[in-house]
């Protein structure tokens, strides 16, 4: 039996809320990888917002290939790693799609709590909206053995 997930299943389950882990060849050194929010609607591109000077924001450049993982934390376990280029790199000009961002990961009063209480992180550096597109998919859903491995009493 096949563990891996349909189009459909895996586009649902990286649209969920999931704290992404993001991947980012960094030359000699070995990828920088980092948990980071993302956005992401089935069949379009994936998104996330990072500070223009970070070190992140420093390697995630037009063309560059990046992979982003998404995963459960409890059993039964699932997840969908995607890898592509960064189709896009641009500032962010007003604080919108970081409510946006904070909104889906906190919720519309906690989102915003977010928001105000980092207005001046942001004032201090820009960030920029950096654009993926998936075209490499990797999947595991384990809901589909998971009778066969669950604990009995």
């Amino acid at each position: 039996m096949s563990l891996a997930m349909s189009r459909e299943q895996r586009e649902a389950f990286l649209a969920g809320v999931h704290v992404g882990v993001i991947s980012i060849p960094d030359g000699a050194n070995g990828p920088l990888t980092a948990p980071i929010w993302y956005g992401y609607e089935p069949g379009r591109e994936l998104w996330v917002i990072t500070g223009a000077s970070s070190r992140k924001g420093k390697l995630l450049r037009s063309g560059a290939r990046v992979s982003l993982v998404a995963q459960t934390e409890s059993a039964p376990y699932q997840y969908v790693s995607v890898e592509g280029p960064v189709t896009a790199v641009e500032p962010v000009k007003d604080r919108e799609a970081v409510r946006v961002l904070a909104r889906r990961y906190l919720g519309k009063e906690g989102g915003d709590a977010y928001v105000a209480a980092t207005a001046q992180d942001y004032e201090a550096e820009p960030n920029v909206l950096v654009r993926i597109r998936p075209e490499r998919w990797l999947t595991v859903d384990y809901a589909k053995v998971w009778s066969s491995l669950a604990p009995r009493n």
